[in-house]
C-alpha cells in the first residue's frame, strides 16, 4: 500500500473530517431513539441524511409494523450503505476481495436520573461528548462512516466491498436488526467488525437471561391482612432465593478475560392495589448473564427451581415464570484470526498502549453475525469499559480523542485486510 508523494494518509483524511464527524455524531445523539418504547424510524431518518451528503447511497429497509409490535417496538428501520473498492461502483457486483461489514446499534436505553447535562444535548467538555448512546453505540455510526470516507479518499488499491449496517434494535435483542437483515438474504459479508471499545479487541461476551415472575395471592383490607394471601410477602421470599442465587454465582469466574462472574439483578417491581390492601398481584423482571462456560438452559432451570421452591410451600401463593429474552453467551470461533491480529497490532500502535484481546460480560449483536457462520469481531470507539464510559448510567461520555483514533485504527485496519 504505496501512495504517492501527494496523496493524503488515513490519518490526514479523518483529521481533514473530524469537526464534521463530532457533527455528525451529535445530530444522532440529539435525535432521541430510547428503545423502550422503540420508536427509532427518526434516528434512522437522521443517519440516512447525515450519511448522503458524504457521498454514500443509502439503503432503507424499514421492518414490517406487525413485527416491530411483536417484538416489543414502534418503528425500526435497517441502514445499508455499500462501497465497492477497485474497477466498477458501489453496487458492482462480488468481483474480488472480502466483503466487510461494520455494524453498529443506534438504539439506547432512557436516559434515566443523575444527569448533569442533558442526555440528549451532545455537549462538549473537556475533550469529550455527553449524552445517551454516545458510546454506545452511536459513536460508532460515526466511526465506521468516517472510516470508510478515509479509505474511499484515499487511493489505496484495494479490493472488496465495505458495508454499513445501521439498526435499531440491539436494547432488545437484535433480532429486526443484524439477524433480519440476514435472513431478507440482504447483505452476505465475509467478516463483520461490531460496535465495541477502543482498548480491546473483543471476540467474546455473555449471554442474559430475561423472566418475568408473576406472583398471585389474595386481597384483603389492610386491617384484617391474614384474611388475604400476601403476594408481596411471597415476592421477598422469591427475592430473597435469587439474592442468594446471586451471591454463590458471585464465585463463578469465566477462564476467558474481561467476562468475569455470572450475575442476577431484578430490574423491574409492580404490584398492589393500594396503601391500606394486602397486595394480590406482584410482578417483577430479572436479568440473568450467562458466561460461554455456562449452558444457558441450566441457567433458566436453576433460576426458575430456585423461585418456585422458595414460594412452594406458600398458602393461596401462585407463581408463573415467563421469559422475556434469551441471547446465547458468544466464545471465540475460528476465523477471526487475521482481523483480531490486524486490529490489535494497529489499535496498539495508534493509542501508544497495548490492546488486548478478551471478552466483555454484555450481550452484543455481534452474536447474531456468528450465529449466521460469519466471523465477527467486536472493536469501535469508546474507552477501556462500559462502566468508564458510563454506558447505561447518567452522563454516559466519550473522549473526542479515542473517537478520532478508533477512526483511524478502523480505516488502516480495513485498508490491510482489502489490500489489493
Amino acid at each position: 500500500m504505496v501512495l504517492g508523494a501527494s496523496e493524503p494518509t488515513v490519518e490526514e483524511i479523518v483529521a481533514r473530517h473530524f469537526d464534521a464527524e463530532i457533527e455528525f455524531l451529535a445530530e444522532l445523539v440529539r435525535t432521541p431513539s430510547d428503545n423502550p418504547p422503540g420508536d427509532c424510524g427518526a434516528h434512522a431518518a437522521c443517519a440516512a441524511r447525515l450519511l448522503e451528503p458524504l457521498g454514500f447511497e443509502v439503503e432503507r429497509h424499514p421492518v414490517p409494523e406487525d413485527l416491530c409490535r411483536a417484538n416489543g417496538m414502534i418503528s425500526a428501520t435497517n441502514l445499508i450503505v455499500r462501497h465497492r473498492f477497485g474497477e466498477g461502483g458501489p453496487q458492482d457486483g462480488p468481483g474480488g476481495g472480502p466483503v466487510i461489514a461494520l455494524n453498529a446499534h443506534g438504539d439506547v436505553v432512557a436516559p434515566g436520573d443523575g444527569w448533569t447535562s442533558d442526555p440528549y444535548g451532545a455537549e462538549i467538555k473537556d475533550g469529550r461528548m455527553y449524552g445517551r448512546g454516545v458510546a454506545v453505540s452511536k459513536s460508532d455510526f460515526a466511526t465506521y462512516a468516517f472510516a470508510l470516507l478515509a479509505l474511499r479518499e484515499s487511493k489505496l488499491p484495494l479490493a472488496g466491498a465495505v458495508e454499513l449496517h445501521f439498526t435499531h434494535d440491539e436494547e432488545v435483542g437484535g433480532a429486526l436488526g443484524p439477524k433480519w437483515l440476514l435472513e431478507q438474504g440482504l447483505s452476505k459479508p465475509d467478516l463483520v467488525i461490531s460496535a465495541g471499545f477502543s482498548y480491546s479487541v473483543v471476540t467474546a461476551h455473555s449471554g442474559c437471561l430475561h423472566l418475568e415472575v408473576e406472583l398471585r395471592g389474595k386481597s384483603a383490607h389492610a386491617a384484617r391482612p391474614a384474611t388475604g394471601c400476601d403476594a408481596l410477602a411471597a415476592a421477598t421470599e422469591a427475592l430473597r432465593a435469587i439474592y442468594g442465587l446471586r451471591d454463590r454465582l458471585s464465585e463463578v469466574h469465566s477462564g476467558i478475560d474481561g467476562i468475569g462472574c455470572p450475575s442476577v439483578t431484578v430490574g423491574l417491581i409492580a404490584g398492589g392495589i393500594n396503601t391500606n390492601v394486602v397486595p394480590d398481584k406482584v410482578t417483577f423482571r430479572l436479568d440473568r448473564r450467562i458466561i460461554p462456560e455456562e449452558s444457558p438452559d441450566a441457567a433458566e432451570a436453576e433460576l426458575r427451581e430456585s423461585i418456585e421452591r422458595a414460594v412452594g410451600d406458600l398458602d393461596g401463593i401462585s407463581v408463573s415464570i415467563r421469559r422475556v429474552m434469551l441471547v446465547s453467551p458468544l466464545a471465540p470461533i475460528a476465523g477471526v484470526e487475521e482481523a483480531v491480529a490486524t486490529l490489535r497490532r494497529i489499535a496498539t500502535e495508534v493509542f501508544g498502549t497495548e490492546v488486548g484481546v478478551g471478552g466483555v460480560p454484555i450481550y452484543t449483536d455481534a452474536r447474531l453475525y456468528m450465529e449466521a457462520g460469519i466471523p465477527t469481531v467486536i472493536y469501535g470507539a469508546g474507552p477501556r469499559s462500559l462502566l468508564e464510559a458510563n454506558g447505561h448510567r447518567a452522563d454516559e461520555r466519550l473522549s473526542l480523542e479515542d473517537l478520532k483514533k478508533a477512526t483511524i485504527v478502523v480505516a488502516r485496519a480495513l485498508a490491510e485486510l482489502m489490500t489489493a
